[in-house]
């Protein structure tokens, strides 16, 4: 989904870590192994196939691994009551990887080298991703991000692909569109503020993308102003932003300061429109912003619980069942499907090889899953639609679907 925003500097550790990898591998402060497990050794355990789930359980972006982890734990036990994968069951091997790109380096080595699994669910954001990168390619294992919405993760710098990087989620110039054109299309404004986190590669992306979209279609980029991740003070800056009299304000960023944001925005009397992305998908939002002031805000992700598809709807019953009465969120359908992505290529490669796999999911072509029908394209990044949801009164509510 996103790049972590902790993420300066920490490219550089962990490119120090696979130095030491022998060393790295062993060590203990990766995180616990959660859930459903297998034994280490092969990536096939007896009857069982095993797979790597690093994600963000806990530190400053847990609300995205959490979701993302119920999702799979749904998938897997859905998949398995079914027949698992060509007969054989599957177990996920779960690592916290902090929220912290270093962590996730480590995490990716424990996966591969000592629990030696099959492939890798994770990380949520792009950065934590990113950071794995060269432990997949060296070790041969797909690694698929179900949130990790940056262009980097799996192109190069000189745009050739990273072979064993697949993401199940749409990349950021594509939601970054879809915000633009509906802020035209549909809210009819002319004129937009963009204000962004100017270290996160993430709201950096996404601005470019609505900026040139917005103005190529007519419209009109007032201001472009930044913030500071961690910031909790954005009142002189939305001041000068109002006096400037925007008819929208897009804010792609993630919902620790995206909540405070929206908050203070209404406190000082602004009242348009305020557009976002993915980032701002989690349940804390609204602790943070308060339901009053997230009315009248948008946001493109990838599904809505409220679509009222039936792939959807049984999905949400299904979810609502195991986890007493909870929503799931786009999160939680992006991990769920990352499953079963995955256990589509696996069952199709008749191989836990991860070449084998890598081929089989470029490969992949109209499959459908609970977020839309996915066609891979040859960039490793899904061809798929897209879904505007509305917040009133502090719920999401479906408004419309995008087609890519």
């Amino acid at each position: 989904m996103k790049q972590q925003r902790r993420g300066k500097g920490t490219r550089t550790k962990a490119l120090h870590l696979l130095m030491g990898f022998a060393l790295a591998g062993l060590v203990a402060g990766c995180g616990g192994t959660q859930g459903e497990t297998g034994k280490s050794g092969d990536a096939v355990a007896g009857d069982v196939i095993k797979i790597g789930a690093n994600l963000e359980l806990s530190g400053s972006v847990a609300s995205y691994g959490q979701s993302i982890a119920e999702g799979i734990d749904l998938a897997v036990e859905n998949l398995n009551k079914s027949g698992g994968i060509n007969g054989k069951k599957l177990a996920v091997i779960k690592v916290d990887n902090k929220s912290d790109a270093a962590e996730a380096t480590n995490a990716a080595i424990k996966l591969t080298s000592q629990d030696k699994v099959a492939a890798i669910i994770g990380a949520a954001t792009s950065g934590n991703t990113v950071a794995q990168t060269q432990v997949a390619t060296n070790n041969k294992t797909v690694l698929l991000t179900p949130t990790g919405t940056s262009l980097n993760i799996t192109a190069k710098a000189d745009g050739s692909v990273n072979d064993y990087m697949f993401r199940t989620c749409f990349i950021d110039p594509f939601q970054g569109r879809v915000a633009a054109n509906f802020a035209a299309g549909e809210l009819k404004v002319k004129s937009a503020a963009i204000f962004a986190d100017s270290a996160s590669e993430y709201a950096k992306g996404l601005a470019a993308s609505f900026k040139e979209t917005f103005t190529k279609g007519g419209g009109t980029i007032v201001a472009q102003e930044a913030y500071v991740a961690k910031d909790t003070d954005f009142r002189a800056t939305l001041t000068r932003i109002k006096s400037l009299n925007p008819d929208s304000i897009f804010i792609p960023g993630y919902y620790e300061e995206v909540g405070l944001i929206v908050k203070q925005a209404r406190e000082l009397g602004i009242t348009v429109p305020l557009i976002g992305a993915d980032g701002w998908d989690s349940p804390k939002l609204l602790d943070l912003a308060g339901a009053a002031a997230l009315n009248n805000t948008y946001i493109a992700n990838h599904y809505s619980s409220e679509d009222p598809d039936k792939m959807i709807q049984d999905f949400v019953q299904a979810f609502k069942g195991k986890y007493s009465g909870k929503s799931p969120d786009g999160f939680s359908a992006l991990g769920y499907d990352s499953v079963y992505l995955l256990a589509d290529g696996i069952k199709r490669a008749g191989s836990t090889d991860g070449s084998k796999i890598k081929d089989a999911l470029a490969q992949t072509k109209d499959l459908l899953l609970v977020t839309g029908k996915i066609t891979v394209d040859k960039q490793h990044n899904p061809i798929k639609t897209a879904t505007v949801l509305e917040y009133k009164d502090g719920k999401q509510t479906f408004r419309t679907k995008v087609n890519p």
